[in-house]
């Protein structure tokens, strides 16, 4: 269901930007939440009901929000303003500290993971802010190459990125499936090594500026496949990793996906400049191909993991 969210976004937002101008696609939220608070404020609770933050270390959420924050604006100043970025980064790091001294003081800390639950758990988090971070990073430069080098408008351009989309939703139920066959972590391995195929084609149709948009699509339908496969499978690979407590690993797993997406844009753009500069292009194809390194890494990891649970199985 969440991957539906995909192929609409960019349709949507080219719409919006191209009839309304940029600011239009923040205020589609306003309604968007509006709506979605009303059944969810009306479903029944599953659990008993607590003391209202006695169990929540909101000095922990608010030093992970202050870090990545400052993280994300000293990437994003760094081309620019490099003084700046060095003052932001060490904020970051000053609350990451806090964050990390806090945690083993309180009671309840942002993450209470057991010992036996952290290196799974953290493996699945590490491997979903990874996806997110290659994901919307390179869909974030092709949107900006459609638009500002091949000078098309902005419902042209989220059209365009239907072909990397469209599988995420299709494929859901089908790698759910695939997961419990052969388990979540060759699943979320099979994925990442597809998408990683996927992205080397991009990088290699950006470089070739005779590639049709044929071959481009093709590359972006394998890189979305790979998305669409590994998605599900390491969501599931976070929820077994802390099966008494889902809403934890729930929690875990959309954090890392959600701080992996700011930090992917964030870099990406940094690395690659402005799309009107003549080095855009060669610095998207080094970024495509770093992801698709990264990717093939974080495989043979799952890969790894697989074994390694089968050899303490048997």
């Amino acid at each position: 269901m969440g991957g539906a969210a995909h192929p609409a976004g960019p349709v949507i937002g080219g719409l919006l930007v191209q009839a309304a101008g940029w600011r239009a696609v923040f205020w589609l939220g306003v309604p968007v939440i509006a709506l979605a608070l009303v059944p969810v404020i009306r479903l029944p609770r599953s659990t008993p009901r607590q003391q209202p933050g006695r169990n929540v270390d909101w000095t922990g959420a608010a030093l992970l929000v202050a870090a990545l924050t400052c993280f994300v604006t000293a990437i994003i100043q760094a081309p620019a303003a490099p003084s700046s970025a060095v003052l932001f980064a060490a904020v970051a790091a000053c609350a990451l500290a806090a964050l990390l001294v806090i945690g083993r003081r309180v009671p309840r800390p942002l993450l209470p993971v057991s010992r036996e639950a952290r290196r799974p758990l953290g493996l699945a988090s590490l491997v979903a802010g990874l996806m997110n971070l290659c994901a919307l990073g390179g869909l974030f430069l092709l949107t900006q190459a459609f638009q500002d080098v091949h000078k098309l408008d902005p419902l042209a351009a989220g059209l365009l990125t239907l072909p990397a989309m469209l599988p995420l939703p299709l494929l859901g139920a089908p790698a759910g499936r695939l997961s419990t066959r052969i388990g979540v972590w060759r699943t979320a391995a099979l994925g990442l090594l597809v998408a990683a195929a996927g992205m080397v084609g991009i990088a290699v149709s950006l470089t070739n500026t005779g590639t049709g948009y044929i071959v481009l699509a093709c590359f972006l339908a394998l890189w979305g496949t790979g998305l669409g496969v590994l998605t599900p499978a390491i969501v599931a690979a976070a929820l077994k990793a802390t099966p008494r407590a889902p809403g934890l690993a729930s929690g875990a797993s959309n954090t890392a996906r959600q701080t992996g997406g700011a930090l992917g844009i964030a870099v990406f753009a940094a690395v690659a400049g402005s799309a009107t500069a003549p080095g855009f292009s060669s610095h998207s194809t080094a970024l495509f191909i770093g992801s698709a390194a990264l990717f093939v890494l974080a495989g043979l990891l799952c890969l790894g993991v697989a074994r390694s649970q089968q050899s303490r199985s048997s």
